[in-house]
């Protein structure tokens, strides 16, 4: 109960936070800026006020309506009166279904990597493995995405062929035209991942191989296939299982650059346009999303404790 009530109180100063900074950094009259013919003043301070965004009403009056409005499910309008939660609800599918398929493909390679470079200690495949993650870790992201576009953009022109889309949520819907266009930026986000969550694994699965009950199990003479499986992988998940899920929660809105590059509407790139049209609520809108998100990512972490190791669960 306690801890639940931290969730909530972590939540609310969040969102909270984030919608006092952009309503005291963010200039929404700046829209109407340029303008010909220019619209009157008393114009422009209707329709901000009628959106909760005119800088000229109490900072404490349009933040109590906006809070007022969140505890209803309503996040208020964006600058030019469309529906804030309407949108976010639209965007974070598309963010939902990206930074999944990136993730569950990160996962997989990098648990997969992470566990044989352990097993291999210092082997071919360790140094191997090594060297790719570090070549990884040093290439920017919008980098690694426009060497994955050329290169697909080579291939399709070399074979003749459309096999996979470089920009685009979809073209006519279909689910294997929409997987077409998501396996680049989910190799996107889920090449770096793998990297770093194989270095992770492999730090863990080192600490577990060295522990007296995985030493024990081998003395038993149980199979090596088992012991690394039943006893040493299972123990060495619970960390990399921890950090895995709040990177889901990062990635949600953090996953800004691979939209931007390769056209998709979800909330990071949604983000960025908000902060160029100082869209107020819909930055608290989408920091308010990040918070939950972070804090159910918490939850999770915490049922995947109690499953992959009961004894330390508390």
């Amino acid at each position: 109960m306690v801890r639940l009530v931290n969730y909530v109180a972590l939540i609310v100063v969040a969102s909270s936070l984030a919608w006092l900074l952009a309503a005291v950094t963010l200039d929404p009259r700046a829209n109407y800026a340029g303008r010909t013919p220019a619209p009157p003043a008393g114009v422009v301070d209707a329709a901000l006020s009628e959106v909760n965004l005119n800088d000229k009403d109490p900072l404490f009056d349009r933040y109590l309506t906006w809070v007022s409005g969140v505890v209803r499910g309503d996040f208020g309008h964006t600058w030019d009166g469309a529906s804030v939660g309407a949108d976010l609800a639209e965007r974070a599918g598309v963010t939902l279904r990206l930074v999944t398929s990136g993730l569950v493909v990160g996962a997989l390679l990098g648990l997969t990597v992470g566990t044989l470079a352990a097993v291999g200690h210092r082997g071919w495949f360790d140094r191997l493995s090594g060297g790719a993650v570090f070549l990884l870790l040093a290439v920017p992201t919008i980098v690694l995405a426009n060497v994955l576009i050329i290169g697909t953009v080579w291939f399709n022109d070399t074979t003749g062929t459309r096999f996979l889309m470089v920009s685009g949520e979809y073209t006519s819907g279909g689910p294997l035209d929409r997987l077409r266009h998501t396996v680049l930026p989910a190799l996107t986000l889920a090449l770096p991942l793998a990297a770093i969550l194989s270095r992770y694994q492999r730090s863990a699965m080192l600490d577990v191989l060295d522990a007296d009950y995985v030493r024990t199990a081998r003395a038993k003479g149980l199979p090596r296939r088992k012991v690394i499986v039943n006893h040493a992988l299972r123990t060495a998940l619970i960390p990399t299982m921890t950090y895995l899920t709040f990177t889901f929660g990062a990635l949600l809105v953090g996953a800004t650059i691979t939209e931007t590059v390769f056209g998709w509407h979800g909330l990071g790139q949604r983000l960025i346009s908000a902060i160029v049209t100082s869209d107020v609520n819909t930055v608290a809108g989408i920091t308010a999303v990040a918070a939950v998100t972070l804090v159910l990512c918490a939850v999770v972490a915490d049922v995947f404790q109690r499953v992959l190791n009961p004894g330390r669960a508390r």
